[in-house]
C-alpha cells in the first residue's frame, strides 16, 4: 500500500467551459481602477477557498482514472479498481481517493507491472508526491 499526494490539487482542476467566476483583487493589488470603480478579477482555474474547487478537482481526476481503465465502485464512488493479466499473471490495483490524496493497494509491483504502468502515467499527468506506505 502506498499513499500519493496531489500537490496543489485544486489548482490542477479545470473550470467548466461556460463557468465564469469573478473575485475581488487579492491583497497587494490595486482595488480600484483609474476611474475609481472597484477592480475585480476573472478566475481562470479553481483555487482553494472556492466552494466548487473540490468538485472541479474531482471532475478532472475521475475521468482520467476511468480513461486509464479503472472501474468506479458503485457502492463508493471514490474507490476504483483495475484487474489485468500481465504476462499470464492476474494483477490488481485498488485506489481510494480522499480530497487530494490517493491511496493505492496493489498485488504486484516492479518493472512492467500494472502498478508501475499506473504510477508512471500518474506522474506524467499530475504533480504528485509519493508519501510512502
Amino acid at each position: 500500500m502506498r499513499r500519493w499526494d496531489f500537490v496543489a490539487a485544486y489548482l490542477q482542476g479545470e473550470l467548466e467551459r461556460d463557468e465564469v467566476i469573478y473575485c475581488h483583487a487579492p491583497p497587494g493589488f490595486a482595488t480600484t481602477g483609474a476611474d475609481g470603480r472597484p477592480r475585480i478579477c476573472r478566475v481562470e482555474k479553481p483555487i482553494y477557498g472556492m466552494t466548487q474547487a473540490g468538485r472541479r478537482w474531482q471532475r478532472s481526476l475521475f475521468p482520467w482514472l476511468l480513461d486509464f481503465g479503472f472501474k468506479q465502485c458503485q457502492s463508493d464512488p471514490c474507490v476504483f479498481t483495475m484487474t489485468k493479466t500481465v504476462k499470464k499473471v492476474e494483477q490488481r490495483v485498488i485506489l481510494g481517493c480522499y480530497v487530494d490524496d490517493l491511496f493505492t493497494l496493489y498485488s504486484h509491483d516492479g518493472p512492467n507491472s500494472l502498478y508501475d504502468d499506473f504510477v508512471r502515467a500518474l506522474a506524467l499527468r499530475w504533480n504528485v508526491e509519493d508519501e510512502g506506505p
